[in-house]
């Protein structure tokens, strides 16, 4: 009876996917609802965990040193942004991305960038043969003599490859591409991307040794594999960017050592990528005169404030039904805002068409961006231009009403840096946050609705009894 005890449980099965342990294979984890998850967990394994603990013996908190996990500058300045000040010794960080956007060209420039201050790299390729980086390091101009570069798609000739090299920075590129031949499955699986990246994490553990890794994404823009891959790894990156533009976004969706609601800016380009300091001007355009149709706001992307642009156009319709055409903007908060228009303002668009975009492939999809919207629809309406240097930003209600953002002291700022003298913003209706931020040089209107705010900007004239009038369309 205690054999066959003890035979029962040197066998357990665990969920892939959240971690659920069940005494028999089933084929739904009865945690997740996850189908085909369970896998066998060995009892090879526990007994490898026991020994690692048995040779870890815990210490007081009072006694354990922070120094080995302080953070070392990458040489990439926007990526240490996001990272909170540098990679730290022993983290895991997980960078993912669509297919195209530059992930391997950025790694190769982090490996370049720490191979100049004489750390020993190791470059691990599954995806591409070692010529064909070379190639790109050639272009980018990234080849240095203490980069080591391997080709490899399984795990134990990785380890063989750390073992002989002793390097001070490990990347792989990808590790859906790596597999273990003591697990089942393809590589790619869940099984393999669990077991892989869980072997990468104690390896970077036991040395201290920093790893990037390189992660697919699928359709839906979610990190292919299982969902326990985000849990296992200390940071967790995304690296954003339109396929018709060379702006790419670096974003932390979760970071142990520093924020994530921090950003970095890249300019990719066949010679390779380029940090952003400064982006403001990546999404404003440069007109020869006054345009009406245009109005400025100040956007947050993460803690950056930037400086974005929003154009309107609206034309007499041409076929039965108007158009109504967005580009990067939300297409249904532009129907509310036209509705706020005609209703509280008097502004009769039902009969045009109506296009709105903004510069540079910005995306303006956060209630701030209302109130520069509505100006610029009003500015091509009555075809009046909007101050050269005023900037607006401010949430509108079906009311008319604008309420206030948050971080209002910080885009002032940004607005005031950058040589603005006017901004308009919502009048603050409680008295909790204080009086409004005051910014050298820029003379800051609070407008309690939207059709102040188009008085204030001379847009609309202001009317002598209550209701506004209606207003002319031009054209």
């Amino acid at each position: 009876m205690a054999k066959t005890a003890s035979k029962r449980h040197a066998t357990e099965y665990r969920c892939a996917e959240c971690g659920w342990n069940s005494v028999k294979w089933v084929g739904r984890c009865g945690d997740c609802q996850a189908w085909g998850s369970v896998v066998e967990q060995g009892a090879a394994l526990r007994a490898a965990t026991a020994a690692a603990v048995a040779r870890r013996a815990a210490l007081p908190l009072s006694q354990v040193h922070a120094r080995a996990a302080t953070a070392t500058p990458s040489g990439v300045a926007e990526l240490d942004r996001v990272l909170g000040g540098g990679l730290v010794p022993g983290a895991v960080v997980l960078l993912a991305g669509e297919p195209g956007v530059g992930k391997s060209t950025l790694l190769l420039e982090v490996a370049a960038s720490a191979a100049r201050r004489g750390a020993k790299t190791l470059y691990v390729t599954g995806e591409e043969s070692a010529s064909q980086v070379r190639v790109r390091a050639e272009r980018t101009s990234a080849v240095e003599d203490a980069i080591f570069l391997a080709a490899e798609v399984d795990l134990e000739a990785v380890l063989s490859q750390v073992a002989a090299v002793q390097p001070d920075l490990l990347v792989i590129d990808s590790v859906q591409t790596i597999a273990s031949s003591d697990v089942d499955g393809a590589a790619g699986g869940v099984t393999q991307v669990r077991a892989v990246t869980a072997a990468l994490v104690r390896l970077a553990k036991e040395r201290h040794l920093p790893i990037l890794l390189v992660g697919h994404v699928t359709k839906d823009g979610s990190i292919a594999g299982p969902r326990a891959l985000e849990h296992i790894v200390d940071v967790v990156l995304q690296f954003e960017g339109e396929r018709h533009s060379r702006l790419r976004l670096l974003r932390s969706t979760k970071n142990r050592f520093g924020p994530v609601d921090e950003i970095g800016c890249f300019d990719l380009s066949d010679a390779g990528i380029v940090e952003v300091v400064d982006p403001t001007g990546l999404f404003v355009s440069r007109h020869p005169e006054p345009m009406s149709g245009t109005c400025l706001t100040v956007t947050l992307e993460g803690r950056r404030p930037l400086l974005a642009e929003v154009q309107a156009l609206v034309t007499p319709h041409t076929t039965p039904q108007p158009r109504r055409a967005v580009s990067g903007l939300d297409a249904s908060r532009l129907a509310m805002l036209l509705a706020v228009l005609e209703r509280r303002v008097g502004l009769k668009l039902a009969l045009h068409d109506i296009y709105a975009a903004t510069v540079g492939g910005a995306a303006l999809r956060n209630p701030a961006a209302d109130l520069a919207v509505a100006i610029a629809l009003t500015s091509a309406a009555v075809n009046a231009v909007v101050p050269e240097r005023a900037v607006a930003f401010g949430e509108v209600g079906l009311a008319g009403e604008l309420r206030r953002v948050p971080n209002v002291r910080q885009r002032l700022a940004e607005a005031a840096r950058l040589g603005f003298t006017h901004a308009v913003i919502p009048a603050e209706h409680t008295p909790a946050p204080g009086p409004v931020p005051t910014v050298a040089g820029l003379t800051v209107m609070e407008c309690p609705d939207l059709f102040s705010a188009l008085v204030a900007l001379r847009l609309v004239a202001r009317p002598a009894g209550r209701q506004p009038r209606e207003l002319h369309v031009v054209g």
